[in-house]
């Protein structure tokens, strides 16, 4: 009996040492992946000339809080952060909109040709964005909404990641529960309203983090379409502070900086189901 005790306490010391190495290295990896947005606030707050002194000065001994003021009037930096949000508020509901609505059909109707459709959609993704940039470009221009921001927003409502997303969290609903409201008398608009979406908050967050992420980090499709400066989002507007002989590096951090509050908020505002929404969505083959 004293040697199975002392088996099992040699077998639990361990576990804890391999788990306290585990977490050890999780906390270096965490530590270096901080490193570019320590520096990045550190820059922000720096003259342009001390950004890329060497050693680093990481926390500035005379911070110049006044790259905070300046990047609100070198540039219309409050027009770029509205455009941005408009864009990424429209393109993020209507994808969850129609990706939703679309994986819903893909997932518990039944029609001619489901299967075959779906793949070649799904197949869609593996398409590069740049093998089909200019006929897009062509075709925005036909319809006359080239520097316009409907332009952006037609190209982007529609996501076939967003569809396999979903489809792979609704496989997971039991079907009885749309036998079960069909038989009640709801409509198939009525089972994916009040039946899948109140179900689906996972999938639907994930889905949230990713497109807005996306769109709000968008630079090539703005670059191409708009060419106003009063329709530019933030992302193309950082690029102003880069002239013909040399960039603004403190205000293009401290822009930066602002930039990425937005996407820490929604980040931070549905974590906690991002995890589950993962989780759920990548089980179903």
């Amino acid at each position: 009996m004293s040697a199975k005790k002392e088996k099992l306490h040699s077998k639990t010391a361990s576990n804890r040492i391999m788990m306290t190495i585990i977490y050890i290295v999780l906390i270096l990896l965490a530590f270096l992946m901080l490193i570019p947005f320590v520096w990045m606030l550190s820059a922000s707050l720096k003259m342009n000339k001390d950004v890329f002194a060497f050693p680093i000065e990481w926390i500035p001994s005379n911070p110049r809080w006044r790259n905070y003021v300046d990047i609100w009037t070198k540039i219309p930096l409050l027009t770029f952060i509205k455009n941005s949000a408009k864009l990424t508020i429209i393109v993020t509901l209507l994808q969850l909109f129609t990706s939703s609505f679309a994986a819903y059909a893909f997932a518990k109707l039944e029609f001619k040709g489901r299967d075959v459709l779906f793949l070649g959609y799904i197949a869609t993704i593996a398409v590069p964005w740049q093998a089909y940039m200019v006929p897009q470009f062509m075709m925005m221009r036909s319809w006359h909404l080239n520097n316009t921001h409907l332009a952006i927003i037609c190209l982007q409502a529609f996501s076939a990641f967003g569809v396999f997303l979903m489809k792979q969290f609704y496989e997971g609903v039991p079907d009885e529960l749309c036998e079960a409201a069909r038989i009640d008398g709801l409509s198939e608009y009525g089972i994916w309203m009040r039946i899948m979406l109140p179900l689906s908050k996972p999938a639907l967050s994930t889905l949230t983090i990713f497109t807005f992420v996306n769109t709000w980090n968008d630079f090539l499709g703005p670059l191409i379409y708009l060419t106003k400066t009063e329709l530019k989002t933030i992302q193309i507007g950082l690029r102003m502070f880069i002239s013909q002989y040399s960039a603004e590096y403190g205000l293009i951090m401290a822009a930066s900086i602002i930039a990425l509050i937005p996407v820490l908020i929604i980040f931070l505002s549905l974590q906690k189901y991002f995890v589950q929404g993962v989780a759920s969505t990548g089980i179903k083959g």
